[in-house]
């Protein structure tokens, strides 16, 4: 498994795990349990940002990782 694809399953795990928390925050009537769900959205949100950002920086260093 190349670097590139372990950048993208990772990106699409954390957006996954961002889509759960909307999800769960959504779903619950618990406003500290809506607002600790929305704050983990926004920091895995951020993360994946990140991790974007680390994935062109790698595609750009080592052309031989970009996903095609």
């Amino acid at each position: 498994m190349t670097v590139g694809t372990q950048m993208t399953q990772a990106i699409a795990t954390v957006q996954n795990a961002a889509a759960t928390m909307k999800t769960f925050s959504l779903e619950t009537q618990d406003q500290q349990a809506k607002q600790t769900f929305e704050q983990l959205a926004t920091t895995l949100d951020n993360a994946v940002e990140t991790l974007q950002q680390r994935q062109k920086y790698v595609e750009k260093q080592e052309p031989q990782y970009k996903q095609q």
